[in-house]
């Protein structure tokens, strides 16, 4: 049979999750699992949320809507827009990738800058779709360049993937707007910010007031629900939501149901509200306490972070993937989020930093005295 190839690999962090595992298996020794993206401090306890949820229901035993459950959008815009936007301007996907993913494919244009740093899967998805893409070094290179940015688009993140670093939200919110004034396609992809922010946060809301802005963000990491395939997409472009919708439609039929009245139940329900809270709370107080042991240990490198601050969920050390596996740390390096600074990037690694804290001081500590 001939098969149709992307010619793409499995991401870094699967072949580094499946050797660790083997190694673990072989040696009986414990590995930190930090190659990983997902916050692993706590699990959200939903204990008391599903206590609230029907599984009978025929809200849960039918085909969701292809834009998402109403009351989920509903509770989506309260929670991220104040109730300032339409719910036609969000639709519900599968997870941040496919959202991405759909994104991608729906804007027309010329091509898309990517940061010279970046997740692996936005070039990978672009390269699937045939999608010509071009790199962009800083706020600083993109000012010099915005007329050439006419019918391109441009993807931010924020905190961002793999620094994990977090702009000036006035910096960001000028830089998206000159983007956007310019005619340029703004790609927000922003799945780690509220874990760190509430509903009192106020950047999504002011998003509004520019065009060619789509929002892209996902309950994964922001309430920790990987395993639920769950995100959205918010878009003022009514031909842009009608094509998403039918893209679903046509590739699963709509979008989890079970998912999203989980969502809508931790956004408008007590006890979602105190789970998403607690699970918050525990997560950030970990990672505070992971980058401050990092900065004074030295291992920050701090060259990536002159304009942004290091927040989470990830860092970047001045160590080596082979030096943190050989002390039993699980790590992605940096080679691997770039594409034109390899050979430079080839000596800092990417670590997950959403872990007890605890247990990470425990194995950089064990490393330390080895060296």
């Amino acid at each position: 049979m001939k098969i149709k190839k992307t010619g793409v690999a499995l991401p870094a962090i699967h072949e580094m999750g499946r050797k660790i595992q083997q190694l673990s298996m072989e040696t009986g020794q414990e590995y930190l699992f930090l190659q990983r993206g997902i916050n692993s401090v706590v699990n959200i306890d939903l204990s008391e949320v599903v206590k609230n949820i029907d599984f009978n229901s025929k809200d849960i035993q039918t085909y969701p809507p292809s834009q998402g459950r109403v009351e989920l959008r509903k509770a989506i815009n309260d929670e991220y827009f104040g109730g300032k936007t339409d719910i036609s301007c969000i639709t519900v996907c599968g997870g941040g990738m496919p959202g991405i993913d759909n994104a991608f494919q729906i804007a027309d244009v010329r091509k898309i800058y990517l940061p010279v740093y970046h997740w692996g899967n936005y070039h990978n998805a672009m390269k699937i779709r045939n999608i010509e893409y071009a790199e962009y070094d800083s706020f600083d290179s993109l000012n010099k360049i915005i007329p050439e940015l006419k019918n391109c688009a441009v993807l931010l993140g924020d905190p961002g993937n793999p620094f994990g670093n977090k702009y000036d939200d006035d910096a960001i919110f000028e830089m998206i707007k000159k983007l956007g004034d310019n005619g340029t396609v703004v790609f927000y992809d922003s799945p780690y910010r509220r874990v760190f922010y509430s509903k009192s946060d106020d950047f999504y809301i002011r998003l509004l007031d520019i065009d060619n802005v789509i929002v892209l963000d996902s309950f994964s990491k922001s309430l920790g629900l990987s395993g639920q395939r769950l995100g959205f997409v918010h878009c003022k472009n009514a031909e842009f939501n009608h094509e998403m919708a039918v893209r679903i439609a046509f590739a699963t039929n709509g979008t989890n149901a079970f998912a999203q009245i989980l969502v809508e139940n931790l956004f408008t329900t007590e006890a979602g509200k105190k789970a998403v809270t607690d699970f918050k709370t525990k997560t950030v107080a970990e990672i505070t306490k992971n980058i401050k042991y990092l900065k004074e240990s030295g291992f920050i490198v701090n060259e990536f972070y002159k304009e942004s601050v290091p927040t989470g969920i990830f860092a970047i050390v001045n160590i080596s993937e082979e030096e943190l596996l050989a002390n039993r740390i699980g790590s992605v390096s940096l080679s691997k989020f770039t594409l034109s600074r390899k050979q430079e990037a080839a000596k800092y690694s990417r670590v997950c930093v959403s872990v007890d804290n605890k247990k990470f001081v425990e194995f950089f500590e064990n490393m330390k005295a080895k060296r």
